[in-house]
């Protein structure tokens, strides 16, 4: 991966494309492990759902703090090595995980792949950004859908690999973290030449002309929307498995791979939210996303295996495809700050997941995992609050 002394408006450099977005399936293939191992560690540890959702709540929140510290950071002085050392970091953590005596090491490893996550996210969504040629809702969805594919696919290797070998083969997974680490040092080492080749050059102005007050506002509308898609998002990763053990009384492994076909979905729904933004702009996909999907939410806790099956694909392909809008919405919102945008999105995505995560265990422990699923069908009405967001010609203007 060169550098020429094109601009990165100019053109698309699709093999940095690529790596970033490998490299972040790489990552989340790491921490889906945590999520889909949670009916062996429940067994191993005879854990209650309060304490899985504290793991999902150690992991996500420790990202969500640090994301938007490492983003403002970078925004002003570009760290191109700390995406090894972040790779570097989820590495630490899922050997933990595999080989944690006590349930104290397990939220351990947990914070160790949630600070992982948060130096990577930035600055990766920086470079991807940087690479974009200006097709900036693709070059978003490229990424995220690595990452979305990393997460599906950890559920199905835990299906195939971990449950029949056991906990401590987690930690040859730490395999793909080492190449992950490789790969990232080649992009570091192309994005550092690009940022020496644009030192001094001058922040982006807004060109909008939105005030203050109204970027702030439309800032928050974008996080409570953040926080309907993953609060919603939550309740499938973290305990549709155990949805469909005891409503259809299935097995650990056919739970796991209908938790793949709903994590695959998502990926394919982030890439086609990100084409459809680049075509019509993000604002018509956010729309469509997150108020679109409320009819199959409805639904999906009343309704056999196989509808339930189809109805988890249909939503997370829908739902999935919000956030490379809102995250490409919100960089034309403040240009210039790539980095405080990611950590901001990509953090707040972690923790209100996280917090969701914990929140609904509770939840479940005290009235059922079904109950559970009947609540949060309601989170997409949040998705009325897109009618606040400005348009996209006062956007653009």
């Amino acid at each position: 991966m060169s550098v020429s002394a094109t601009t990165p408006a100019a053109r698309t450099t699709w093999a940095v494309l690529v790596a970033i977005s490998l490299c972040h399936m790489i990552n989340d293939i790491m921490q889906s492990l945590l999520a889909a191992i949670y009916p062996l560690l429940q067994l191993e540890f005879d854990l209650s759902f309060w304490q899985i959702g504290l793991m999902t709540f150690a992991f996500q929140v420790t990202a969500s703090l640090f994301q938007p510290v490492v983003g403002l950071v970078t925004d002003r002085h570009p760290l191109p090595q700390s995406l090894p050392v972040g790779m570097g970091s989820t590495l630490c953590g899922l050997v933990l995980l595999a080989m944690a005596p006590t349930y104290g090491g397990l939220l351990a490893g947990a914070m160790l792949i949630g600070i992982g996550s948060a130096v990577f996210h930035p600055e990766a969504s920086r470079v991807a950004r940087l690479a974009s040629g200006g097709k900036f809702g693709t070059a978003q969805s490229l990424f995220q859908v690595g990452g979305n594919f990393g997460s599906a696919l950890g559920p199905l290797l835990a299906a195939f690999i971990v449950v029949p070998l056991g906990r401590p083969s987690v930690a040859g997974f730490a395999v793909l973290a080492l190449i992950g680490m490789l790969v990232l040092n080649r992009v570091g080492l192309w994005y550092g030449a690009l940022a020496r080749a644009q030192a001094g050059g001058a922040r982006l102005a807004p060109r909008h002309g939105l005030g203050r007050n109204r970027v702030i506002w439309a800032i928050t509308v974008l996080a409570v929307l953040t926080f309907s898609k993953n609060a919603y998002t939550a309740s499938l990763s973290s305990y549709y498995t155990f949805f469909l053990i005891e409503r259809f009384d299935l097995s650990i492994v056919v739970a796991q791979q209908m938790l793949f076909l709903f994590l695959a979905a998502t990926a394919a729904g982030v890439m086609l939210g990100g084409l459809i933004g680049d075509r019509f702009g993000p604002l018509v996909v956010i729309w469509g996303s997150i108020l679109g999907v409320l009819p199959f939410t409805l639904l999906l806790p009343h309704v056999g295996l196989v509808t339930t099956g189809v109805l988890s694909v249909v939503i997370g392909m829908i739902i999935a495809s919000a956030f490379p809008a809102i995250v490409v919405y919100a960089q034309a919102l403040l240009p210039g700050r790539v980095g405080l945008v990611a950590g901001i999105f990509f953090g707040f995505a972690f923790g209100m997941g996280g917090i969701a995560a914990a929140v609904l265990g509770v939840l479940a422990d005290a009235r059922g995992i079904l109950w559970v699923y009947q609540a949060c069908a309601f989170l997409p009405l949040l998705g009325l609050m897109t009618v606040f967001l400005p348009s996209r010609r006062r956007l653009a203007s």
